[in-house]
């Protein structure tokens, strides 16, 4: 789960702060101080928490919180809105010109994930509408065409290169050829180094003159932490970047770049990347994004997920059996399909409120995961589907040995499935309380 360290650090923090009546300058200073050192073990840039903790402390000692009836709640709101702040506010959408087409330089490091994040970006333009064409300007490393060549076949984009040309002129080539095409939007994979020089340099802002792009994205690489931070800065120095694409953040537990990044540069963060899946792209929200670490879930994500992965009538019947109780093994399994749509599935549980991180610690399901729980599924009667609590010791037994597993993967599909129902009622009911229901349940 993104930020899984930092989140349970700071929910155990406001956990403690939330169960006193009144707060005094002691408690609020002691609750500051596991935050920073929290922020700090996350790879967050120093400066950037000391101007944080300023911040939230100033407000925090102030008379709103002090009279408040609930002053643990209004200071993790005032974190809530400062953290909120630091990562910029605000969604940044992505600029288009009004003269098509639309041209954004994709640039960064090698390794950071260019030329995959211009793939995923054509596709996520292209299911909004526009008619995206991918330019392989990247002439050194060696494949980098085809690999682009291949993610345009994949996601049915055309790709545009010319072996032998420099990057310049293929650049502009590509812009031409997109006027020629009727194509909307241009996207440029541009080469990397492994370090920032003036020959990359030279060469971006040659490109940069050419083609004038409406958006300059740097693409960084979360994993990288202050690196990140520091590249994002060199960049921005030479270029001025009108936004940056983080990229692998969810295999980065700690996310000190995400939090620092936009402070540090004044670089908005306009998209974030994540897992393999070409869809696997999406707008940054930094309110939503520090709701999560504070425990309080991302709802408005989830809905926007299910909404554009779940069939609609096949979730109405769902939820209708679950009503009913008529919830079965079968039913369970189509769930899991849907759901395996929208993203790994700890981080669609950790949008939910309530979710700690130590719940989705080793939480994995992938098509390994779905195939083994179909296998079991499967080895079972039609009324074993049905009515689970039949399955007894001896019915594990031949059901694990029907599939080749294991009778503690039975006992653990049993559970999924009970805790599964639980959940899906429980999440019932909050529609019904005002929070919304979510699209799949």
């Amino acid at each position: 789960m993104v930020f899984s360290a930092l989140s349970e650090k700071l929910q155990e923090t406001f956990r403690r702060l939330r169960g006193k009546g009144k707060l005094g300058e002691k408690d609020v200073d002691e609750a500051l101080r596991e935050v920073k050192l929290a922020l700090l073990e996350a790879d967050v840039n120093f400066r950037v928490v000391r101007n944080f903790i300023n911040r939230v402390r100033e407000r925090a000692i102030g008379q709103e919180v002090m009279d408040s009836l609930t002053p643990g709640q209004m200071v993790i709101k005032i974190v809530h809105q400062e953290l909120t702040k630091m990562m910029g506010e605000k969604a940044e959408k992505l600029k288009s010109s009004d003269r098509p087409p639309t041209v954004y330089l994709l640039a960064g490091l090698q390794g950071a994930g260019k030329t995959t994040t211009a793939g995923k970006l054509g596709g996520l333009l292209k299911n909004q509408g526009r008619r995206p064409l991918l330019v392989a300007a990247d002439v050194y490393r060696p494949a980098a065409v085809k690999q682009l060549e291949v993610l345009g076949q994949q996601l049915d984009l055309p790709v545009y290169s010319d072996s032998g040309r420099d990057p310049v002129t293929i650049a502009t080539g590509g812009v031409e050829k997109a006027r020629q095409t009727q194509r909307d939007v241009v996207i440029i994979d541009t080469a990397g180094r492994l370090h920032v020089d003036a020959e990359l340099m030279g060469e971006l802002a040659a490109i940069k003159e050419a083609v004038e792009p409406e958006e300059i994205l740097l693409v960084v690489d979360a994993m990288t932490g202050q690196d990140a931070v520091n590249v994002a800065r060199n960049f921005h120095e030479q270029l001025t970047l009108t936004g940056l694409i983080l990229t692998k953040l969810d295999s980065d537990t700690r996310g000190g770049a995400a939090l620092s990044i936009r402070e540090v540069t004044g670089c908005p963060i306009k998209l974030i990347g994540s897992g393999e899946k070409l869809d696997g792209i999406e707008v940054f929200h930094p309110e939503r994004l520090a709701s999560r670490i504070l425990g309080m879930g991302d709802v408005l994500t989830l809905i926007e997920k299910a909404e554009a992965n779940v069939e609609a009538e096949q979730a109405k019947a769902l939820f209708k059996k679950i009503q009913k109780d008529e919830f079965t093994l079968e039913d369970f399994l189509d769930q899991m399909r849907q759901v395996q749509k929208m993203g790994p599935l700890d981080q669609i549980l950790g949008m939910l409120p309530g979710i700690k991180p130590k719940q989705l610690q080793g939480l994995e399901f992938n098509e390994k995961s779905m195939k083994h729980l179909e296998a079991l599924i499967q080895s079972m009667t039609p009324e074993e589907r049905r009515t689970p609590q039949i399955i007894n010791a001896s019915r594990r037994r031949r059901i694990a040995k029907g599939a080749g597993r294991s009778v503690q993967e039975v006992n653990r599909l049993l559970s999924q499935f009970e805790q599964s129902k639980k959940m899906m009622k429980q999440l019932g009911k909050a529609g019904k309380g005002g929070l919304p229901k979510l699209p799949f349940w």
